[in-house]
Formats: structure tokens, C-alpha cells, sequence
């Protein structure tokens, strides 16, 4: 079991519109959904930012059986593709969708969702510690998933309960998906710290969104880049929130100047301003800067969450102890995640990462021990043999032009730029051409509908082309 539901008793758990969840009634809800269900068998679950979807997560984790998160607005032939390929035994979705699963008897509903059991009940062999399934593409149905445990979850929550301070008296907002680590991490620690979540289906980007927030005393909003981004061109810092009291960002570097901003904002007006640096493979946050550090690390995602550790290695994997020596980032902790599934057979597997993850990040650590993140490992080409970092080039473009919609892809000798905005295809060549000194035939700058994004925000980078 994960959370203890019934030790705040009457205390509210979720808010969902005009209607007020306590942790004894949520507890009830959960009991209810899996009466008779079978342990240790794998579940989906089709989220959304509602009641019934928490309900499905929180039974399913505290009842033994293994859920997958998905966007329930992800397309159908994507769904079934993921059913086909891991043929859960239950899924709990939006009651509409229900009929799209001819495989699957319906036997229970509670408010919008309805549960569905396989008509062949072929059994899943699951490793004994396996908790919980997140897709590694929030919006494409990949088969490979992350398998978090129960000790990830439990010691990552209690590390970002302790950092942030989250106690009963917390009342997020959820303004991001279910289905995504960060979005689950909020929940999962104001239930862990007996707080509350105000549920609802509006973008911060809208009025509607911070009226909800102000209505409900909501104390806490978390957001990743875009958000941010977007937040600043709407005016955001030019307001005041009332009962604000903690912004943290993640899933992505902010940029220095945006992140400055938003710091000095938070400072003038008494909020905590935390940047946070996570992934999927760690359950969900590995590093923090502390909120009184915000202005003076600009740029910086902070240092190691309690119970965790950082390194940076060299491509020998050496361990590089200086400040400002540029390696990999590798984390240790107990929230490190068991390993990858690509197949049904493998939710069988053990812990094939034994606490250590190669996070991909290039970073480098100042002389107090804070670290910075420059680049992927992978987002990297070379321009007449030159290393080139993508990210820093997006980062350059969206600055230089105060523009949101940009992104950069490529390979060796082909930098490949795109953006929504037309009127600044030319100055953006230009500006390349001049700030890299590369030929302009090396490098192509290409006008689209839309940067393709996934439900967090995320950039779908192999999606530019097509």
C-alpha cells in the first residue's frame, strides 16, 4: 500500500468543481472500484484531470495491481495498438470510449469512468516490486515503458515532500496531465502529505484556470517551460495571485533570462520560485535549486534531492570532480527507476539499473556544488566538424527573437530550424549565419503549422520532419 488514505479522515482530498472529496470518502471510492479484482494483474488506465482517474490510480497502486498511464486523448488506434501488445486484464477509461475495446466485458462504472475486463483473462506475469508503468512518449503510444517500484514512488515522494515543504495545509492546482511524471508527482505528494488537489480541465494559459486557482485557495502551481514561456508573453509577472505561495518548474531548462525573471517576480512578491530537474527514469525529480537560491543560480537546476546523489563522468567514465568540467550527469538514488519494458515478457524483469541513471544531460557543476545542464548527449551535431548543441541553438533563437515556437533538429553538416512565424524566417538566417559563422547552405530554416508537442509540452522532435 502507498498511501494511508484514512489517517487525514475527513480532511479534502480532491476538489472537482463544486464538489469536495475527503481522504475517507476517496479511500471508500477506491475499496469499491477493486472489490474482487485480481492481484498482481497489469491495468490500464486512459487518463484525464478527473476524480474517477485518480480514484483508478490510487485503488489500482494500493490494491497490488499495475498501472499503465495513458492519455486518454491519445488517438484509438494507439490504444489498442498498446492493449494488443501488453493485453492488460482491466482498463479503466472514459465511459464513451468503452465500446472501442470489443475484447473487454464491462463490469463496473463509477460517475464518467467504466472498468473493462479481458474476456480471456490472460494472466501477466509481473515482477513482484513492479508498481506503476509510464510511457517513455507521452503522446504516440510507444510500446516501451518505464517500470517504476514501490520503493521508487514511495522514496521519490517523500524526497520532494521534504524539499518543498508539503504539508496538510497544501492545496495544489492540477495543470498538468495525470499521465505524466510530474503532473503524478504532485499528486502523489499532497496524498503522501495529506494536502489537497483542486482538479481541473483548463490551461494556465486562461482566465478560467486562475479563477479556479484563487476560488479554491490554492497555495502551489507547477508548470514546465512552454507554460512558462507562454505565462510570460500573457503578462504573468505583471499580476498578482492571491494565496500563491510556491511556483516549481521542471520537465525542461527554463532559459536564464526567463528563469530570472520568474525568480525575481517570486521574490518581490514572498513566493517560493523552485526549478526542479527530473525524468521519467528517476519516478519523477532528481535535483532542485532551493527557492532562496533562484536569483543568484539563474540557469542552474540545483543540486541533489534529499537521498540522492550526482557525478559527472567524461566519455572514459572518469569521474570529473572540478568545477566547470563538462561530462554526462549521472544520478544514484532509490527513486531510479527498475529498468525499461518493450514487450509484455519483459514486466517480468528485475531491477536492471541497481540505482544508477545515465541521464543523457551534459552538465557541469559551479565551485558551490550547483549543477548546470547545457545540452543532450544526443542533441548534438557536428558543422564542418564542429560540435554544435541543439538546445542551446533553440535557447539562442527564442531569446534573441522572444519567441516561444522554435526548434532545432539535424544531423552532421544539416541544422534544420523550425518555427510557426514566417515574417522572421530572414532575420533568423540571418542571425545564424552570423552568430555561428557556418556556411548558409549547412543550415535550412523551415516555416510550420505547428511545432509538434506532446500532452507535458514536450517537443517531438522526430515528428519536425513529417
Amino acid at each position: 500500500m502507498i498511501w494511508d488514505l484514512e489517517k487525514y479522515g475527513d480532511k479534502t482530498a480532491l476538489i472537482e468543481g463544486d464538489r469536495m472529496i475527503t481522504y475517507n470518502e476517496l479511500s471508500a471510492h477506491t475499496h469499491e472500484l477493486t472489490a474482487g479484482l485480481k492481484n498482481r494483474s497489469l491495468a490500464f488506465i486512459l487518463c484525464s484531470n478527473t476524480s474517477e482517474c485518480v480514484t483508478g490510480y490510487v485503488a489500482f497502486l494500493n490494491a497490488g495491481i499495475v498501472p499503465l498511464m495513458i492519455d486518454a486523448a491519445i488517438n484509438t488506434q494507439t490504444i489498442r495498438t498498446m492493449v494488443e501488445s501488453y493485453k492488460p486484464l482491466y482498463i479503466w477509461l472514459p465511459a464513451e470510449a468503452a465500446d472501442e475495446h470489443k475484447d473487454y466485458s464491462h463490469i463496473r462504472s463509477m460517475g464518467g469512468y467504466s472498468l473493462l475486463m479481458s474476456d480471456t483473462e490472460e494472466a501477466t506475469e509481473l515482477y513482484e516490486e513492479l508498481a506503476l508503468l509510464i510511457s517513455t512518449s507521452g503522446s504516440t503510444g510507444s510500446p516501451k515503458l518505464i517500470r517504476l517500484s514501490y520503493d521508487n514512488i514511495r522514496s521519490n515522494t517523500k524526497a520532494i515532500t521534504e524539499y518543498l515543504k508539503i504539508d496538510e495545509n497544501e492545496r495544489a492546482i492540477a495543470s498538468l496531465p495525470l499521465n505524466y511524471v510530474y503532473g503524478l508527482s504532485v499528486l502523489n505528494t499532497h496524498l503522501y502529505a495529506g494536502g489537497t488537489l483542486v482538479l481541473t480541465k483548463e490551461n494556465c494559459y486562461s482566465k478560467k484556470f486562475w479563477d479556479c486557482f484563487e476560488r479554491n485557495g490554492c497555495t502551489s502551481f507547477a508548470g514546465i517551460p512552454f507554460m512558462y514561456e507562454m505565462m510570460d508573453k500573457l503578462g504573468f509577472t505583471k499580476k498578482s495571485v492571491s494565496g500563491l505561495k510556491t511556483m516549481t518548474q521542471a520537465g525542461g531548462k527554463l532559459s536564464p533570462q526567463l528563469h530570472e525573471k520568474f525568480a525575481a517576480y517570486a521574490a518581490e512578491k514572498g513566493i517560493s520560485f523552485v526549478v526542479m530537474y527530473g525524468a521519467s527514469e528517476a519516478t519523477a525529480r532528481m535535483g532542485y535549486l532551493p527557492a532562496d537560491m533562484a536569483v543568484a543560480k539563474k540557469g542552474s537546476m540545483g543540486i541533489a534531492i534529499p537521498g540522492g546523489r550526482f557525478e559527472i563522468i567524461d566519455e572514459n567514465n572518469e569521474v570529473l570532480e572540478g568545477a566547470g568540467e563538462k561530462g554526462e550527469l549521472i544520478y544514484y538514488g532509490d527513486n531510479v527507476s527498475l529498468g525499461y519494458a518493450e514487450c509484455r515478457e519483459d514486466l517480468k524483469l528485475g531491477d536492471v539499473n541497481h540505482g544508477r541513471l545515465q541521464t543523457g544531460d551534459m552538465a557541469y557543476k559551479d565551485e558551490d556544488g550547483y549543477y548546470y545542464i547545457y545540452g543532450r548527449k544526443k542533441r548534438f551535431i557536428k558543422i564542418t566538424g564542429k560540435r554544435t548543441n541543439l538546445s542551446e541553438v533553440e535557447m539562442l533563437i527564442k531569446d534573441q527573437f522572444n519567441i516561444v515556437d522554435a526548434a532545432c533538429a539535424g544531423e552532421d553538416d544539416s541544422l534544420d530550424i523550425y518555427i510557426t512565424d514566417g515574417t522572421l524566417k530572414e532575420g533568423i538566417s540571418d542571425y545564424i549565419f552570423g552568430k555561428l559563422k557556418i556556411n548558409r547552405h549547412l543550415f535550412h530554416v523551415h516555416v510550420i503549422t505547428e511545432i509538434p508537442k506532446n500532452a507535458a509540452g514536450k517537443v517531438q522532435y522526430a515528428a519536425l520532419k513529417a
